[in-house]
């Protein structure tokens, strides 16, 4: 089995399946992808459910050993987790990137900066989520740390106060056109929103940076995967 990126007619036509669950914060950022790269028609969704711990069965840990969502499925058999890894494929199809960067210094400022949301904000929430929240239940919540997850909480907040002070200075999360790292942050504040965990005062910025994220066509229509998309 082979992990290569290829931009052979069969790789950049076969229809991809996307094991996830439509309302998680980690899918949206996948799903957020697939509609930027207008690749709706080339993509097969399957429903994981969380609450029902099915990331964790032994079938599903075949896919993923990590046992998390999304998954995304080639034609071939070939299984890619992780969303910045799936994000990679899958702006690479058309050969022409337009999430992950073009240039030198735009790979390593996209990457860098996605990387500051998920440990900053995404991921912070995750841990508040699994630790200091009922999370997705005593079924797959084996072990929690309250103290860990409030931690983590405070995390967030700092890093909401973070990004509002990028925001004030330009249009996007790592410069001046939208990118993965933009769609991570979007991850993160998904989170947020689901946990009613509201942005501390002084992150006026933010909210409005991300009220407009929300009128965006791939970030509104996340859950159907229809309509069509801004250029």
């Amino acid at each position: 089995m082979s992990f290569d990126i290829s931009n052979s007619d069969a790789d950049t036509q076969a229809v991809m399946k996307i094991y996830d669950w439509p309302a998680g914060p980690y899918p949206a950022r996948v799903r957020i992808a697939v509609a930027e790269k207008h690749l709706q028609a080339r993509v097969q969704f399957q429903t994981i459910n969380l609450f029902k711990g099915e990331h964790k069965r032994p079938e599903f840990l075949i896919k993923n050993y990590s046992g998390t969502l999304p998954v995304l499925e080639l034609a071939d058999g070939t299984f890619i987790a992780e969303c910045t890894a799936i994000t990679e494929y899958l702006d690479a199809l058309d050969g022409a990137p337009s999430l992950t960067g073009t240039t030198p210094r735009e790979k390593g400022l996209i990457h860098m900066m996605s990387k500051r949301a998920e440990l900053e904000l995404l991921d912070a929430i995750s841990v508040y989520f699994h630790h200091a929240t009922p999370g997705l239940g005593p079924d797959v919540e084996i072990y929690q740390n309250a103290d860990w997850g409030l931690r983590q909480r405070d995390r967030a907040l700092r890093g909401m106060h973070y990004f509002d002070a990028i925001l004030r200075r330009q249009p996007f999360v790592a410069g001046e056109t939208f990118s993965m790292a933009d769609i991570t942050l979007i991850g993160g504040l998904i989170f947020a929103e689901l946990l009613k965990l509201e942005a501390p005062q002084g992150c006026g910025t933010l909210q409005a940076w991300y009220a407009r994220m929300q009128e965006r066509a791939s970030v509104k229509n996340r859950l159907t995967m229809s309509g069509p998309i801004e250029t």
